[in-house]
C-alpha cells in the first residue's frame, strides 16, 4: 500500500507541475468579463503588425537563441524594443476584448468604422498568421473596435491596448546605451585618435568614485571622472536612434573620441561618438542597433575629451 501510495503521490504531483507550466505559457486570466479574440500561448507568438495608411510598426522576436524583441518602424528601420514593448507584446497571446458585438450588418460596420478602414493588425503564430481589421482613426481610440477576418466578428479592445503602437517611435524604442551598470566596471580607456589614457576605477562609500590614472595610481584625477560623468548622463531621445545598418545623412560619421568599458581582464562594452558630415554628433554602443544622434551640448564634451585623454 504504501508503494501504490508514494506511487499516486508522484504521478498527481507531476500532474500539478504540468497545470502550472500550462497556466505560466497561457498568461494571466483575464479580467471579468473578457472575452479572447485569439487564443494562444505565449510561446507560439512572432510578431505582431500594425498599420495605417501613414505608419506601420512590427513587434517581432529575434530568431537567435536569446529571442530579443525588436521594433521595426516602417519598411527598413529595425530598432531594439523596451520593456513597455514587451509587455505590450505578451497582451497578444491570447489577445482578449472587453466585450464582443458579434457579427455586425454593413450599417452598423459604418457606424463604429469599421467599413473600409485601412487599419489592420496582423498577430503571426507559429501555426499561421491572424488578422483583424480596426476601427478608423476618426472614431477615436476611447473606441478601439475590431473585426476578426476569419469570421467577422467585432470586438470592443481595451482602450490601452493599441495606442502605444501607433506612437511606437515614441514610446517603444530602448534607449539603453549599455548592458551593464556604473559600478560594475573598474577601469576604463579613453581613446581620441592615436592617443589613449586608461583609468583604474576605485569606488568610495557614499561618495564618487575616483578615476586613478594607470601611469600614476596615487593621483585622483577629477576632471576626467566628471567629464565622464556626463558621458555616462548621455541620453539621446528616442526618435534619435537609427536603426541597424542605417547610414546617418551624409555618410558614416568620424570617430571623436571612444571609451572602452573594463571588469579585470574582461571586455564590458564600449562607447563611441562621432562627428556626422553636418556637425553634428552620433554615439553607438555594445547595445544599440546602429547609430544614435545626440543632444547639441555633446559638442562641449567632445572638446574636452582630447584634454582629457592625454592629461594636460
Amino acid at each position: 500500500m504504501r508503494a501504490r501510495g508514494v506511487v499516486l503521490q508522484g504521478v498527481l504531483a507531476a500532474a500539478g507541475l504540468a497545470a502550472a507550466f500550462f497556466v505560466w505559457q497561457r498568461g494571466p486570466v483575464g479580467a471579468p468579463g473578457e472575452v479572447v479574440v485569439l487564443d494562444a500561448p505565449k510561446r507560439a507568438l512572432e510578431r505582431v503588425r500594425y498599420e495605417d495608411a501613414s505608419v506601420q510598426v512590427e513587434l517581432f522576436r529575434e530568431g537567435t537563441k536569446d529571442g530579443e524583441l525588436w521594433l521595426r518602424l516602417g519598411a527598413k528601420r529595425e530598432l531594439r524594443a523596451n520593456e513597455i514593448a514587451e509587455q505590450l507584446f505578451a497582451r497578444f497571446a491570447p489577445l482578449r476584448a472587453t466585450r464582443s458585438l458579434g457579427v455586425l450588418d454593413a450599417e452598423r460596420l459604418a457606424e463604429v468604422g469599421l467599413k473600409d478602414s485601412r487599419r489592420k493588425l496582423a498577430v503571426k503564430l507559429s501555426s499561421g498568421e491572424h488578422t483583424f481589421t480596426l476601427a478608423a482613426s476618426s472614431s477615436g481610440w476611447g473606441s478601439p473596435y475590431l473585426r476578426r477576418e476569419t469570421d467577422g466578428h467585432v470586438f470592443l479592445l481595451p482602450p490601452s491596448l493599441l495606442p502605444d503602437l501607433e506612437n511606437a517611435a515614441h514610446r517603444l524604442v530602448d534607449r539603453t546605451l549599455h548592458t551593464f551598470g556604473a559600478s560594475e566596471y573598474d577601469a576604463l580607456t579613453i581613446t581620441v585618435g592615436s592617443t589613449s589614457r586608461t583609468f583604474l576605477v576605485r569606488a568610495r562609500a557614499q561618495r564618487p568614485a575616483e578615476f586613478l590614472p594607470r601611469e600614476a595610481p596615487d593621483s585622483p584625477d577629477e576632471t576626467a571622472w566628471k567629464w565622464h560623468e556626463r558621458v555616462w548622463l548621455l541620453s539621446p531621445a528616442q526618435t534619435d536612434f537609427l536603426g541597424r545598418g542605417e547610414v546617418p545623412p551624409g555618410g558614416e560619421p568620424r570617430e571623436s573620441f571612444r571609451v572602452e568599458y573594463l571588469r579585470g581582464d574582461q571586455r564590458l562594452g564600449q562607447l563611441t561618438v562621432a562627428r556626422g558630415a553636418g556637425g553634428e554628433f552620433y554615439a553607438r554602443t555594445e547595445h544599440t542597433a546602429g547609430w544614435a544622434k545626440l543632444p547639441p551640448w555633446a559638442d562641449s564634451i567632445v572638446l574636452e575629451a582630447e584634454k582629457v585623454a592625454t592629461g594636460r
